[in-house]
């Protein structure tokens, strides 16, 4: 349906600061094959941004520029008829994001984003799921850190291990960076609407079929079952684990009685300590405008750390998988998982979705469903480590 559009890519928010280093990926690796083309609001901006990717690569010179305004209808609607694949990295998406997803899902366009908000993705789930499949469109949220590692990385963990059996797999996170103004405002918009991410969860499992003959859990034990390293681990409450679930809903190589645990793990004790009182001090402020305006005043939308800060951050993601006798550990890990990284896996997950032979899928799925062994191997070419650590 959409072979013969003008655009095999368009990257809409290439003026934010993701936005800037996704483009500066595709510049650099899209291949001369790939149609792109450039998304924004602010001309001027745009320009700019291409006359960075022509120093890059000089054929980004000519590359287009299309006009794309969350606030007018028409422009996301011709943006999203114009091209193959759309990438977005507006955000916070629950403000910003719907009208892109209405968009693509009506026009049978590919979708990805990087979004690490529940609300959102259990909201678009509801409203343009079935539009989408309809469609042909393929909607995949979390194409960034949130959820590349822990969906891909429980995923091949559970190809280590049998088929057809119980499987209990834990993912452990380390991670060093520093975050953005764009993930402090998402992470504000998060824990100021716990009630929202309720109420949405609740409406998704309401028309959401659950996997037939077959049982997926979140563990809800505080402590693992696994013990990887030496540390302390804190319950991680991201989106991660709710994505490697409905993977794991979705696709029977998970087993008939799928169980996934989410940890991050840190050195000393005193770091745990903080982590957990630093997530509840920013529960509490976020709640309460006042205090949830001075926290937005932290960081702004476009700003993040430096090339040099960046170059110093890495994450390592590993999984502790079991089931039917066989036990194995397995490891994703990068660099710089929220800015260098993320725009590396949510470029290459646009171009897989353009460009690879994958199986047949539509509607809002995971980069597991809809990509797997054709996205790790990219992110394997790219830079991104999947091992296998040990297996008994």
């Amino acid at each position: 349906m959409t072979a013969d559009r003008p655009y095999d890519i368009v990257l809409f928010g290439a003026t934010g600061f993701t936005g800037a280093l996704t483009a500066e990926y595709l510049a650099e690796h899209a291949g001369p094959g790939t149609r792109w083309a450039l998304a924004g609001r602010n001309r001027a901006k745009l320009t700019a941004v291409r006359d960075r990717l022509a120093k890059l690569n000089p054929a980004c010179a000519d590359l287009p520029l299309l006009h794309a305004d969350t606030t007018d209808a028409v422009s996301i609607e011709d943006m999203a008829e114009s091209a193959r694949v759309v990438i977005t990295t507006v955000g916070p998406y629950v403000k910003y994001g719907e009208p892109l997803v209405a968009a693509c899902a009506r026009s049978g366009t590919d979708y990805v984003d990087l979004t690490g908000e529940p609300t959102f993705v259990d909201r678009m789930y509801v409203k343009y799921h079935q539009e989408a499949v309809r469609s042909g469109a393929r909607i995949v949220h979390a194409c960034g850190f949130d959820s590349i590692p822990h969906d891909l990385g429980a995923y091949f963990t559970v190809k280590q291990l049998p088929e057809g059996v119980p499987l209990h797999v834990e993912g452990f996170l380390r991670v060093r960076a520093e975050a953005s103004g764009g993930t402090l405002h998402s992470a504000v918009g998060i824990f100021g609407d716990t009630t929202g991410m309720v109420r949405a969860e609740r409406e998704r499992r309401r028309v959401e079929e659950p996997p037939a003959g077959r049982r997926v859990r979140l563990s809800r034990r505080p402590s693992p079952k696994a013990r990887i390293g030496d540390g302390w681990t804190l319950p991680l409450p991201t989106i991660d684990p709710r994505i490697v679930a409905r993977s794991a809903a979705a696709l029977d190589r998970y087993g008939p009685d799928f169980t996934y645990g989410h940890y991050l793990a840190v050195k000393r004790l005193a770091t745990a300590a903080g982590l957990a009182a630093g997530s509840g001090a920013l529960l509490a402020l976020s709640t309460l405008p006042p205090t949830r305006n001075l926290l937005l005043r932290l960081g702004a939308p476009g700003e993040g750390p430096s090339e040099e800060r960046r170059a110093r951050s890495w994450f390592s993601v590993k999984f502790a998988g079991e089931g039917g006798g066989a036990r194995v550990v397995t490891e994703v890990a990068g660099g710089d998982p929220g800015y260098t990284e993320t725009a590396k896996m949510l470029a290459e997950s646009a171009l897989c979705l353009a460009h690879d032979d994958l199986p047949a899928t539509s509607g809002q799925v995971t980069t597991a469903v809809a990509m797997g062994d054709a996205l790790i191997e990219r992110l394997v070419k790219a830079g991104i480590t999947f091992r296998v650590l040990d297996a008994e």
